[in-house]
Order: C-alpha cells, then structure tokens, then sequence
C-alpha cells in the first residue's frame, strides 16, 4: 500500500486545498464491475454529499477519452473515473497540468492503481475517501510520450493482456489471468534487454521488464522501491532465461518471501532507454499500447489525485 512519506508541516496561510464537493462521474460499464456498480456509485456519492454534474455509463470502452475530454472541457472541478487500471491510465492524460482533480473508483480486476494509492477496493470504501479524503499531486510514468498512471509492462504480461477472454476475466476476476497467464507461460520465450538509465547501455536476459510509476502490477506489489512521488521512474528485470524465475519472482512478491528480491535487477532515473531482440510489445496498465525501442520517463506532479486522509490531521501536501 501507500507508504507514508515525511511532510511538511502545516502552513495557516497556505492551507490544502479541499476536495471538489462537484464532479462528474465517468464509469467504464465494459469493465467487470462497472455495468451493475454504476447506478449505485452515482446514488452512494450523492448521499456522501458530492454533487454529481453528470453521470456517464460508458458501454464503448472507445468512448471513454472522449467522455473524459467532455468532463474536463466542462469544467468540472473533478472527474470520478470508475473501471480498471486501462480505463485510468487511458483518461489520466485529460488532467494533466489542469485545475480538475481526478477521483478513482477501483472496478476493474487487479485494481494497481487504487493499491498503489492506498484506496480501498470496495464501493463503500472507494467512495468514503472521495468524500473524506485529501488531495494529492502526484507523478505519472511516460512511455513514449504517452502518460500512464501506474505499471507498464513487457514479456509475459502482454501476452496475457491481449489475448485473455473477456468472459474469463469478467467471471472470474484475477483466477482468470492466473489460468490464462498459466496457458501462455507455455508459449513464452526470454529475450534480450539493454537498457541505459544514463550510466550506460547494459544488456542482459529477461523474461519480463517492468516500468513502474506504482509499487503495483497485477494486483500484487512488485516494484516494492516505485512511489508515485518519488521525481524517478523504475525499470525492474526479472533476470535469466528460465520460465520459472519469472514464477518464482511471482511467488515470492505475493508472498512477501524474504528471496523477493533475487530475481530481479532494478534501473532508477528520470528517463531510461529500453530495448530488447526481439522486439516486445508494452502492456501500458494492462492495455497492449506501444512496443521496443522505447523510453520510459516521469512526468513529475503532473496531476492531482484523492487519497485517503492521513492522521495527524491537517499536513500538507508534499511540497
């Protein structure tokens, strides 16, 4: 979760700003829960006391960029985004730099992003930070030029992304990648990466690359050194050429073993040049967007996000 970081104390003259009480609210009804949560999401925020502006139930996930382009245009002082890590990251762009905040209600299957910031996953939950929570700026990661907002990934990861059933994920949630990830583990060959975090080229086998913004992917913290406020970018290999490194890694993170961390070797920096042979294709929240080469960076405080509030009350936002 969300790890507490030193703030700087509270300022009587500058105070934190509070969260929007207006907002419209933008649901992927494509996503696993968005189609039956959306009309009580709407319901359960007014009781909460945020007036919804609008209220879209968006059944094309093709539409969502264009609703979300309307919310903000609208002005909207805040736009609450219900779905998935893909349906985050494809509608965080549309409030980058602007004076809207952006509110998440965590409806998709392994839900990184909302882990990440440390919100719960439940309806209830999600919709109380909303309501009592705090504002927070944080980072968005790069690849490419396109923002995303938690984990990207390559190697065994978008091979499961593109092609996993949409009625095996909708059904049955994270088991359903674990069956399918199990199928395509078998189809699965390690490949080349270099990567340059600015020191140098270094090249080495992988079997999977994550770019991470977030300590999460996948649902599960796999990128433990990741922070959305962090100014940096992480790239984390999972070395070697065995197929059961990459398991092992995977077990080892979810389980929080002690040997976590052996798999894998780990690139710091503001901007990080990656590429590999042959060339991969870039699981971006969970949505195949983009392949090697690529450069992944950090956009720094590039948007404003709720959080849930923090005890001792009032601090600041990190400076």
């Amino acid at each position: 979760m969300d790890t507490l970081r030193p703030m700087a104390s509270f300022d009587p003259v500058n105070p934190p700003k509070p969260v929007p009480r207006q907002a419209v609210l933008v649901v992927n009804a494509h996503s696993r829960k968005g189609r039956t949560l959306f009309r009580e999401a709407a319901a359960k925020l007014k009781q909460a006391g945020i007036e919804i502006l609008a209220a879209h139930a968006v059944r094309d996930p093709n539409r969502l960029v264009a609703t979300m382009q309307e919310a903000v245009r609208s002005g909207a002082p805040m736009v609450i985004v219900g779905g998935g890590d893909g349906s985050l990251s494809c509608t965080v762009d549309e409030v980058v730099d602007r004076e809207c905040v952006f509110a998440l209600l965590p409806l998709g299957t392994a839900n990184s992003f909302a882990r990440t910031l440390g919100i719960p996953l439940d309806l209830d939950g999600a919709i109380g930070v909303i309501a009592n929570g705090r504002r927070r700026r944080i980072d968005l990661g790069m690849i490419n030029g396109d923002y995303f907002a938690n984990c990207a990934a390559m190697g065994l990861s978008p091979m499961i992304g593109e092609g996993v059933p949409h009625k095996l994920k909708r059904y049955l949630g994270r088991l359903g990648y674990l069956l399918w990830a199990v199928y395509c583990l078998i189809r699965f060959h390690p490949f080349r990466l270099t990567v340059d975090d600015g020191s140098g080229p270094k090249t080495l086998w992988a079997t999977e690359v994550r770019i991470a913004n977030g300590s999460f992917h996948g649902g599960v913290e796999v990128v433990e050194e990741a922070d959305v406020d962090s100014g940096e970018i992480v790239v984390q290999a999972v070395t070697g050429r065995s197929s059961f490194r990459l398991i092992w890694d995977w077990f080892a993170k979810y389980w929080k073993l002690p040997a976590r961390h052996a798999m894998v070797e780990e690139f710091h920096g503001h901007h990080i040049t990656i590429d590999t042979r042959p060339r991969q294709r870039i699981s971006i929240d969970g949505e195949v967007l983009a392949k090697t080469p690529a450069v992944a960076q950090v956009a720094e405080r590039a948007i404003e996000v709720v959080v849930p509030a923090e005890e001792p009350a009032p601090e600041a936002v990190r400076a």
